[in-house]
């Protein structure tokens, strides 16, 4: 479990380091010192590209596009059943970001840590088949 958690923390680290409601991310930081600050606006995009190609690839890999809209459908229900319950309310477009970046941190998590799941409830190792 533990496992999983660092993996679902990364992928929120990841997402929330991309853009959340805060003026603390990327896509503000970068509107406001980009002339400034190219190489560093540059090279943090590229940096934050490539956290996304590797949990795209590795989310892709492990559980796929039909995964991915399983565990994304999941999620929404799950988050439709706090609000329903009076638990969640969506009365701040900032509350709405949030619960947008914690789905698709599940998504890549579950994604990222598919292949541990399979192995611990099957016994078996999951063998890349070579096509990269």
């Amino acid at each position: 479990m533990t496992g999983f958690l660092a993996r679902w923390i990364l992928a929120f680290a990841l997402l929330s380091a991309t853009y959340n409601p805060t003026p603390w991310n990327y896509i503000s930081w970068v509107r406001q010192n980009y002339l400034v600050d190219t190489s560093v606006s540059v090279l943090a995009g590229l940096l934050l590209l490539a956290g996304y190609i590797i949990y795209l690839r590795a989310t892709l890999h492990s559980i796929g596009l039909i995964g991915m809209g399983l565990v994304a459908a999941i999620v929404a229900a799950a988050v439709w059943v706090l609000i329903d319950q009076g638990i969640v309310t969506l009365d701040s477009p900032d509350i709405k970001v949030w619960i947008a970046l914690i789905g698709l941190s599940f998504v890549l998590g579950i994604g990222l840590s598919w292949s541990h799941v399979r192995r611990w409830m099957s016994g078996q190792f999951v063998v890349d088949d070579g096509n990269s």
